[in-house]
């Protein structure tokens, strides 16, 4: 049977996911990072069949979502993006802690990954966290400073006005350089890294990753990279795209 169990990491509300009869026993470990505007309860189907596959896993409510949700911020949700982006990179340091000390997960064995903002986080934390054993990123972006960027130019065109000065937004610009995967590869220290996306997603364009991949193959063992492009899906992950991070997860954090 599988048993979900909703923990406190001090501030931060986490369901724990994993089979009933291992509870006191380390498993292999993987934190689940939810999108923008989602919640941690949204990727119980992630967790569902990894925790048959023999993993613990671990869903964390990002800063201003679900339970931590703040009602004055929910119009203005879409400035604090990477605010919240950052919150979660430096919030892994008390999950990672918290998984430790309660002897949840086997030594040098626990992987993080995510969807969209989650995948996002995930590239970030990859430049932070020598503890993360396999990133999975699924319709990320590791271009931290270009996508950064490209959401403003996107907001602007649509009249939405995000609050920032341009000394501001210069300020936010060289803080994302310091967790962009793209501009440090030699960080990810040839751990495995799997990539999905749809081609025609419209919220995370496809071309960061693509190009960030190709640069990639080009100085690494590729057998590490995984790149899987779906010609047809947009901004949501498939079915096929859930059980190919799935297996590959399985293959890789062992």
């Amino acid at each position: 049977m599988i048993q979900v169990e909703k923990v406190y990491v001090e501030h931060i509300p986490m369901l724990i996911v994993g089979k009933q009869d291992m509870n006191n026993v380390p498993l292999p470990g993987f934190i689940f990072l939810h999108g923008f505007t989602s919640a941690k309860e949204h990727n119980l189907h992630y967790a569902y069949l990894l925790a048959e596959k023999g993993f613990r896993v671990f869903l964390p409510e990002a800063y201003l979502h679900g339970e931590r949700e703040e009602r004055d911020m929910k119009k203005d949700l879409s400035s604090s993006f990477w605010k919240i982006v950052i919150s979660s990179i430096k919030e892994l340091h008390m999950i990672k802690k918290y998984i430790t000390e309660h002897g949840l997960a086997i030594y040098d064995c626990i992987g993080l990954g995510g969807t969209s903002m989650g995948a996002i986080t995930t590239l970030g934390a990859l430049t932070q966290y020598d503890w993360i054993r396999v990133g999975v990123s699924l319709m990320g972006n590791p271009e931290y400073k270009e996508f950064a960027q490209y959401q403003v130019e996107e907001f602007e065109k649509q009249g939405i006005d995000l609050g920032f000065t341009e000394e501001e937004k210069l300020k936010v610009f060289s803080t994302l350089e310091e967790l962009d995967l793209s501009l440090q590869p030699d960080k990810l220290n040839n751990r495995p890294l799997f990539f999905w996306h749809g081609e025609k997603d419209p919220i995370v364009p496809i071309a960061g990753g693509r190009a960030f991949v190709e640069n990639l193959q080009e100085k690494v063992d590729s057998g590490r990279i995984t790149y899987i492009s779906d010609k047809t899906a947009g901004h949501a992950v498939t079915r096929s795209g859930l059980l190919q991070a799935v297996n590959w997860i399985e293959e890789n954090l062992v």
